[in-house]
Parts: C-alpha cells; structure tokens; sequence
C-alpha cells in the first residue's frame, strides 16, 4: 500500500517531528546540536523556509515552519537530515539510518492553534521532566521567542507580532502565556494531528484543507465498512 503524502500548502504553518530510530539518541554532545541548528539556519534559508519555532531532543527533533513553495519543507528536511547523518556516521564512526523513517507533521491553523503549537515545542523539555521551566534549556527557540535574545534562525510569525506594538512587548506578551499549562486534551490534540498527518485546527480549517488538497485531512469516522492501516503510525483509518 503506498504511503499517503502528507498534507501541505502554501503559508500554512507545519508541525514537524523527526525522531531518532527506534527511540534512540540522535544528539550526543553540544556540538552536534550546534551543528545541526547551524544547518537548519542554512537550508532554511536556502529552500525558502521560516522557522518561528524548534526544540532539539535527545532523540527528536520539533519544528514549527512555514513557507511560500508546497514542496520546501520537504526539501529543507531531506538535505538537512542527509547532510547530519554524514556527519554523525562520520564523527561517530557509525553507519546505518539514524532517523525513524519519514518525518511526521501536520498543518497548523493559525488563529487558535499556532502559539499553542509552539509552546507545546518549546515546553517539550519540561514535560520530559529535563528541567523545571523552558528557559533552563538550551536547544529550543524559548530563550529567543520568551527573552528576546538573539537567534538568527527565528523568523516571528504574524501572530506573535501582533502580540505587541515593538519587539520587547511581543516578547514579554508571549512569555506571559507560559504562566499557564497546556490543556492536556490540547497536548493530546497536537500529538494525534502530527503522528496522523492531519490538519491540526478545527472543522472549518479540516474541511478548507480537504478542500484545497483534494483528500481527506481528519481521520475517518469509525464503523466505516472499510479500514486500512497508516503505514507510519500504525492508526486506523476509514476509506
């Protein structure tokens, strides 16, 4: 059964998730996270994409982008994912995969759902129990986003200026809505909408997606006379 393609549009945010292979680490020390960030900056800027948000895991990576090209973020992580590998076979005189298969996202509605997708990302460090606030972590774009510091990979999306009049009262709006927790049903919500590749948002924006694309971009409703698997996470589906 071929793999379905995964959803994508023009200016609509993305919500990406690349995880080491069988859960193992793709990070071994700070280098190779500054490496990797550095080439983030440069295909990012190479295929046309804007990073608003990321968090670099032991052994995931999540960012939050957006371009003007369908086929850019593909782009952006084929060559970055392809150009890390090297260099960690390389360094660690390894060989093999080292990501988890094909990366999974999902569409992301911009009015109710982008600032939660990014808090969800750069909160992923707390909930990994690693440290007790985001700021604490290095590899995430909370230092940049929350405190204003500089990070020549962050490209501010719409919504996070219009928190504010200036730079500094975006900011300190934005890091004001870390005084309250995620919802765990938006958590959940997230999570479901990324590992399924469907658009994360409510019906309308599902139903202008399917729309667009021409496919369905919600999971099909049980007791369909017919289900098949999702080859990448194992969910079932009605066709």
């Amino acid at each position: 059964m071929p793999r379905r393609a995964r959803l994508a549009l023009p200016n609509v945010p993305l919500h990406i998730i690349q995880r080491g292979n069988n859960r193992h680490a793709c990070f071994y020390a700070d280098e190779d996270y500054r490496f990797y960030l550095d080439w983030l900056h440069e295909y990012a800027g190479k295929t046309g994409c804007q990073i608003h948000a990321y968090v670099l895991m032991t052994n995931h990576v999540h960012l939050l982008i957006s371009a003007e090209r369908t086929g850019a973020p593909g782009a952006l992580m084929k060559a970055l994912g392809q150009r890390y590998v090297q260099y960690v076979n390389r360094t660690y005189r390894r060989s093999g995969t080292l990501w988890e298969g094909r990366y999974r996202s999902c569409l992301t509605q911009e009015e109710s759902y982008l600032l939660a997708c990014q808090r969800y990302i750069e909160l992923n460090p707390v909930r990994a129990g690693m440290v007790e606030h985001p700021a604490e972590y290095r590899w995430s774009s909370y230092r940049g986003n929350a405190q204003g510091e500089p990070d020549v990979l962050l490209k501010p999306h719409s919504l996070y200026r219009a928190l504010g009049k200036d730079a500094g009262s975006c900011v300190a709006a934005y890091r004001e809505l870390f005084r309250y927790e995620l919802e765990p049903g938006l958590v959940d919500e997230i999570r479901r909408a990324t590992n399924g590749n469907y658009a994360l948002g409510n019906a309308a924006f599902a139903a202008q997606v399917s729309t667009a694309l021409g496919r369905r971009a919600v999971p099909g409703k049980s007791g369909r006379p017919r289900r098949v698997v999702e080859p990448e996470t194992g969910e079932l589906f009605g066709e």
